[in-house]
């Protein structure tokens, strides 16, 4: 779907769309339409349930005095107590209703705000971002019959008319970029397992080398000879090589170059639990167990297509879990990149083991100034906070206050959980340094993962969120699909933005 940016001006074909507020407010644009069609949208109000709240939506077909074929009536409640993310729910949600009617193009009329901290090409931009959100579909393992084509998304352009428009055409150049990050990391959470494995994961990594991202790819050969032993222990029972891609984007200027900043995903491209075998029903989901690894490269995707000024890498670890006569057995000893040996309780716990040589392999290699782990780590954390947050945990307060102030701007929530010594104590093992689970049981399991995490971050700042609750939904919402969400990528452009960017 096309996007454009024009002054407030009645558009002359195809579909207008007005808002109204509280109580049935009409915006300014709505009042004109209102009488050059003799009063048609007060007639529609009057015998409609529609009063203003936001989301309520109401279409008048075919009015007399104007020539656009519809007028949409939508509502957007108390505009002084709008956020940016509501403009961008409602462009999702008016994408999709018109989708459902069939029609091929809109012209949304934003005017009538007057608000202080939000201006109108911000809010123009923000709607399209949402609206633009709102058209993803993963369909290519879709035939197409004719029955399929009549449930095809029907709109192809959406106008925006705003005050300084030219504002909000440069804004969404940038929200554009992010949509395609957050895109890339809904098709790779979307894939198959037989599609996308760990050598097919590292070459869709080197499909950033267009926007200026380095990608350098370590096979098995030259993680063993690194000392890996944690990773490649996870992968072992796979037919499929276990990789890591490192992503490395460079756009702060000399003046400004710091240490970069680092994101770090899990990338189990499927998860049978290995010998542990996970049940039966619902294994297929586990196709998404790379969620962190996805939202890492989306990520890296967003912030090169935009040309984020920051020195950025990305780490993702890709393996998979597989149960066959060379698979990693319960009892099994390993050595991870710094050393630590590490028993094997459960080879379903596999995510923080892939994890500890990747974050350790990060800090010890480029020293970044912060590093920030994602992964689809623990079942727990599903018990803890629903799918309405991911789980934050750090080792540096300012850190976890910047992420969770990012999630709060874009509507990707997080909650911070406790870290402590007797967390820790959990993991130590009889006969090892560590042990791959704690000892207590079902309790705090996503605390004790954390700890596990932690013990091979040495003293970098860190932080790391346990995804498993929002990288798949089951149900649709505004602007995110049921499927793949990719959650992550906007929080972490965001935290990018206002910490390294001053946006």
């Amino acid at each position: 779907m096309k996007f454009a940016f024009t002054e407030l001006s009645l558009p002359k074909r195809s579909s207008l769309a007005v808002p109204v507020f509280a109580d049935n407010e009409l915006s300014p644009t709505a009042m004109e339409v209102n009488e050059l069609t003799g009063g048609a949208l007060s007639r529609a109000l009057e015998t409609s349930r529609f009063k203003g709240k936001k989301g309520d939506y109401l279409e008048v077909l075919a009015p007399s005095g104007v020539e656009v074929s519809r007028v949409i009536l939508l509502g957007f409640g108390e505009p002084e107590k709008l956020k940016l993310t509501d403009f961008e729910n409602l462009g999702g949600s008016l994408v999709k209703k018109l989708n459902a009617a069939g029609a091929r193009a809109v012209t949304f009329m934003l005017d009538g705000l007057d608000l202080e901290e939000i201006k109108d090409n911000e809010a123009a931009a923000h709607m399209a971002f949402g609206a633009k959100l709102a058209t993803y579909r993963f369909e290519k393992y879709k035939s197409t019959s004719e029955e399929d084509s009549a449930s095809q998304p029907s709109l192809t352009r959406m106008t925006v008319a705003c005050k300084a428009s030219s504002g909000a055409r440069k804004s969404f150049a940038d929200l554009e970029a992010i949509a395609e990050g957050v895109f890339m990391t809904r098709d790779l959470v979307s894939e198959p397992a037989n599609v996308l494995h760990p050598e097919s994961f590292a070459e869709r990594c080197k499909e950033l080398t267009a926007l200026g991202v380095e990608v350098e790819i370590l096979d098995e050969e030259k993680m063993r000879r690194l000392g890996m032993g944690a990773l490649l222990g996870v992968g072992q029972g796979s037919i499929r090589e276990s990789r890591i891609a490192i992503m490395q984007w460079n756009g702060a200027t000399k003046k400004s170059a710091k240490k970069p900043i680092a994101f770090v995903g899990k990338g189990v491209c499927f998860d049978t639990g290995g010998i542990s075998l996970k049940p039966g029903p619902g294994m297929e989901e586990m196709k998404w167990d790379m969620g962190g690894a996805g939202t890492v490269t989306g990520l890296m995707k967003a912030l090169a297509g935009r040309k984020a000024k920051v020195n950025a890498v990305g780490v993702v670890g890709l393996v998979e879990n597989m149960p066959d006569g060379n698979a990693q057995r319960p009892g099994d000893i390993v050595t991870a990149m710094n050393g630590t040996t590490i028993e094997i309780l459960n080879t379903d716990a596999e995510g923080r083991l892939v994890l500890a040589d990747a974050l350790w392999y990060t800090q010890d290699r480029f020293d970044p100034e912060v590093m920030i782990d994602l992964a689809t780590l623990t079942g727990a954390i599903i018990i803890s906070l629903g799918h309405e947050n991911a789980g934050l945990f750090s080792n540096n307060d300012e850190l976890a206050e910047d992420i969770f102030a990012a999630g709060k701007e874009v509507g990707e929530g997080v909650w911070r959980l406790p870290m402590q010594k007797e967390y820790a104590d959990q993991i130590k093992s009889p006969i090892a340094d560590l042990q791959n689970i704690g000892t207590g049981g079902r309790g705090a399991g996503s605390i004790v993962a954390a700890e596990f995490l932690q013990k091979f971050v040495n003293d970098t700042p860190w932080a790391h969120l346990d995804i498993a609750g929002m990288a798949w939904s089951k149900k649709d919402t505004a602007t995110v699909p049921k499927g793949g969400t990719g959650f992550g990528v906007r929080l972490l452009d965001q935290y990018v933005r206002a910490k390294y960017e001053g946006k």
